[in-house]
């Protein structure tokens, strides 16, 4: 299909960006790889399409004075396959999407776009993100854990523009493993589930646990999480925890998996991220 009728901008600098984008029904495209399947279907319309692909100060990880980690907006998913320093979030991206969209999908879109399905978001909470948003106004960082409002909706306004996502110090001997049940067809997760554990004097100090697929937005499992904490991490205490995976949750039934499945599947694969990610 054809999409709508709209004007075309592409700023040369974030602060042209930032005006562009700070009034009127105004979309923003770097990789596409969301946007323009909306567009083409008509199921997104803007008056003004400002693309911000070219924005090369926007691309990039970077290791933070203080241990913590930032990765712009415009960082493609090839980009962190090639450039993190955490192989299991490595492997976890080689298994988003196909060629075409690792190499142009980014981070920014991913994080903006709050697809109920989505990966990257998953991962991104279990290990404590935050969205740095900038306008004309100034400013904000929001942690993503509350940045996931509903599906295709986050807490950034109108006018804002993700700048990168930003993370403190992971706590020491953290490890991570992502998990999911996927369709096979599109590829998207009908359950997946990022887990990033630490150990300290034989009980688990830290945990951190982010669904994707199984609600309307991806989500923190806070409750699993609890149950985590203080455990010997054994199998009977994982699978203990596991059973919270959907708990809060108006959990989705689609034409892949009706409520009961993906309520169960949750649990299943919350159980298999946490022993893969105690694991290594």
């Amino acid at each position: 299909m054809i999409p709508a009728a709209f004007d075309y901008q592409r700023p040369s600098s974030v602060e042209e960006a930032l005006t562009a984008i700070s009034g009127g029904d105004v979309k923003v495209i770097a990789g596409g790889q969301s946007i323009l399947p909306l567009l083409k279907m008509r199921l997104a319309s803007a008056d003004t399409l400002v693309d911000i692909g070219r924005l090369t100060d926007l691309r990039g990880m970077r290791e933070q004075p203080d241990g913590g980690y930032e990765v712009g907006a415009l960082t493609t998913y090839a980009d962190i396959i090639s450039g993190t320093n955490l192989s299991w979030v490595a492997e976890a991206v080689e298994g988003i999407g196909d060629v075409q969209v690792r190499n142009r999908g980014t981070v920014g879109g991913s994080i903006s776009h709050s697809d109920p399905a989505s990966d990257l978001p998953a991962i991104a909470l279990a290990l404590d993100y935050s969205a740095v948003l900038r306008s004309v106004r100034g400013e904000r960082t929001v942690p993503l854990d509350g940045f996931f409002e509903g599906a295709f909706q986050t807490a950034a306004a109108p006018d804002e523009l993700l700048i990168s996502i930003r993370r403190g110090p992971l706590p020491d001997g953290a490890q991570g493993a992502y998990r999911k049940l996927e369709q096979p067809a599109s590829g998207y997760s009908i359950v997946g589930v990022a887990a990033v554990l630490a150990l300290s004097g034989g009980s688990i100090s830290h945990a951190r646990i982010g669904i994707t697929g199984v609600g309307e937005a991806p989500y923190r499992a806070k409750a699993v999480e609890g149950a985590l904490l203080g455990s010997d991490g054994s199998s009977g205490a994982v699978a203990a925890a596991a059973e919270y995976a959907a708990d809060g949750q108006t959990v989705n039934s689609d034409i892949h998996a009706d409520r009961e499945y993906r309520s169960r599947m949750a649990v299943v694969y919350t159980r298999r991220a946490i022993e893969a990610a105690l694991g290594r």
